[in-house]
């Protein structure tokens, strides 16, 4: 990311570290902004174990984090005092052990919306859900029931999601929602099925949790390709599609909080953080908003997102997209420092 982010990054963690109580695990729902490996074990072609993903990780290597090096989950654990990386849940390289202090249960290309995760063959939601029940059990076995229960209680839980329910399935038109909801019944529809979620992990334990607000979804380079005829500018109807979406989750979060005793649930902005990156990209060391790095950087990711390209740049950091749909390491780190001083700032 540059010597210079990385050591304010450094001591930004060293001064979290020093003022935060003790948090005992980073635990993650979500997709492929969250997901550090989990489309690694399952049957699907939306993978990223390859490069160059990947490239500016610890040692150069691949995980399946849609990225060029850590994703925002990662800087997160790393600035409450716990392990660098978040492990996914089916990456066979991890124990218990490993997971009592983080785990990631996210699928890339999943969504709200059992039907996205249809699309591509991913695991759905419900499955996550599914997989922390059984983490819970493995959890009880290894640290015993009150330990356990103290961890579920105390981690800090991480939800980034919705963004492939509109840009994968209701726009993309695969799923046939495009006809049965207008887009503002779709977001209802949405914050329905998160509402169902939310509670299941409560009923479950989870107890501070930040769910992250969908970002400028129409800015991101595919997006951008496809409006070429519009000039190659965000797409206003998805990034309106967002907004709306946004102020229908805060609505809900405000209900579950009444509702539900001991709830920490919070709303984490990132629509007008990545807004004002793009918009004031020099700020920031950042020369391109438009493309990826990634080849070429306008359609490209998983599969085509290819070490042999030449267009691939030299320096990741000086973009805002690594590929044609996923953020760079350098905004996610930007992304992870918002989250800390907003949703989970009362809990550090």
């Amino acid at each position: 990311m540059g010597i210079l982010v990385i050591f304010l990054f450094l001591y930004y963690v060293a001064c979290l570290a020093a003022a935060s109580p003790n948090i005992p695990a980073v635990i993650v729902f979500g997709d492929s902004t969250v997901d550090t490996g989990n489309n690694n074990q399952v049957g699907t072609i939306l993978r990223s174990n390859f490069r160059p993903y990947g490239r500016d990780f610890f040692g150069g290597r691949p995980t399946g984090r849609f990225c060029n090096g850590r994703l925002a989950p990662d800087f997160i654990s790393q600035a409450l005092g716990l392990p660098p990386l978040v492990p996914a849940y089916l990456d066979p390289e991890y124990s218990i052990e490993d997971f009592a202090k983080g785990v990631c249960f996210a699928s890339a290309g999943t969504g709200l919306d059992n039907a996205t995760s249809d699309v591509l063959s991913v695991i759905p939601l419900w499955k996550e859900v599914e997989y922390f029940k059984e983490y819970r059990r493995r959890l009880q076995r290894y640290a015993g029931k009150a330990e356990a229960m103290r961890i579920v209680g105390e981690a800090v839980y991480i939800i980034s999601i919705g963004t492939n329910d509109f840009l994968e399935n209701y726009y993309l038109l695969v799923t046939g929602r495009f006809l049965q909801f207008t887009v503002e019944e779709y977001q209802d529809f949405l914050i329905d099925r998160a509402e169902e979620f939310l509670r299941a992990i409560y009923w479950l334990g989870a107890r501070k949790i930040s769910f992250t607000g969908l970002g400028a979804i129409g800015c991101v380079p595919l997006e951008r390709t496809t409006n070429a005829l519009a000039g190659g500018g965000c797409v206003e109807q998805y990034n309106k599609a967002a907004r709306g979406f946004n102020v229908k989750l805060q609505e809900l979060i405000g209900r579950l909080c009444a509702t539900l005793p001991g709830l920490r649930l919070r709303y984490a902005p990132v629509y007008d953080g990545l807004l004002h990156i793009i918009a004031n990209p020099s700020s920031y060391g950042i020369e391109n908003v438009d493309r990826g790095c990634c080849a070429t950087g306008r359609f490209e990711m998983g599969y085509l997102c290819d070490e042999l390209s030449p267009f691939t740049c030299p320096d990741a950091s000086k973009y805002v997209f690594w590929d044609a749909f996923h953020p760079t390491e350098k905004v996610n780190w930007l992304m992870a420092k918002t989250t800390l001083e907003t949703s989970l700032a009362e809990f550090i």
